[in-house]
C-alpha cells in the first residue's frame, strides 16, 4: 500500500507489502513522525491508501463503496490508544465502556484487571470497581488510566488488538507485566503494537 497525505509532498506510507496471520505478535518501532499511527489507521480503516488494498482472509475492506466488509473488520478491532479516553464514571463501567451498568459482567471486569495489571489498585479504593475515575480520568495517574484502556479492549473480547504508544505511561517492569500477562490469556489473538 501507499498512502499519501493532501500537502504533502512525500508519502506518508510507501510501498509497505505485509502478511499478518491470526495469533502473530508484531512490533512497529519508529522515530515521532515516520508514520507509525498512519500505517495503523489504515489497518483500521479509519484512512484509505492512496492505492492498493488491505483484505482480511482474502476479502478486500478498503474497498471504496462497500462498508459492510468494513464495518465488520472494525466490529474485530480493538485499539488502545496512548490517550485514554475515560467517562466520569466508575472503573467497572469506564472498562465495559458502552455497556449499560445493569448488564456488565463483573467476573469479566476483574479478569481482565487482574491481566491488565490494574487490579491492585482498585482493590485498595474504597469503592473498588465502583470508584468514579472524574472526567477524562483526572483521579487517575496515566499509567492507571493506560492499564484500564488495556483491560477496556480486552474486555471486547476482539480478534485484534492494537497499541498505538498503549503502554508509553508505564514503567518497564510494569510494562513487562502487562505485555506478558496478555500473550498468556490473549490466545489466537493478534496484537500490532507499536514504541
Amino acid at each position: 500500500i501507499l498512502f499519501h497525505y493532501p500537502e504533502q509532498k512525500n508519502p506518508a506510507i510507501n510501498n509497505i507489502s505485509l502478511e499478518i496471520n491470526q495469533g502473530d505478535r508484531v512490533g512497529i518501532i519508529g522515530s515521532t513522525g515516520e508514520g507509525k499511527s498512519t500505517f495503523l489507521d489504515l489497518i483500521m480503516g479509519l484512512l484509505r491508501p492512496t492505492s492498493g488494498t488491505i483484505s482480511v482472509d482474502g476479502i478486500i475492506v478498503n474497498h471504496s463503496g462497500d462498508c459492510k466488509n468494513l464495518s465488520r473488520w472494525q466490529a474485530s478491532i480493538a485499539h488502545v490508544p496512548q490517550d485514554i479516553y475515560l467517562s466520569d464514571a466508575s472503573i467497572a463501567e469506564n472498562i465495559a465502556f458502552g455497556i449499560p451498568p445493569e448488564k456488565i459482567n463483573y467476573e469479566k471486569v476483574k479478569l481482565v484487571a487482574r491481566i491488565a495489571n490494574i487490579i491492585k489498585f482498585v482493590e485498595s479504593t474504597k469503592y473498588k470497581f465502583e470508584t468514579r475515575v472524574g472526567e477524562n480520568g483526572v483521579c487517575l495517574s496515566g499509567g492507571q488510566k493506560q492499564r484500564i484502556g488495556i483491560a477496556r479492549a480486552l474486555y471486547r473480547d476482539c480478534s485484534l488488538l492494537i497499541f498505538d504508544e498503549a503502554t508509553s505511561s508505564l514503567d518497564n517492569e510494569t510494562e513487562m507485566k502487562v505485555m506478558n500477562s496478555i500473550k498468556q490469556h490473549s490466545g489466537e489473538t493478534t496484537i500490532i503494537k507499536t514504541a
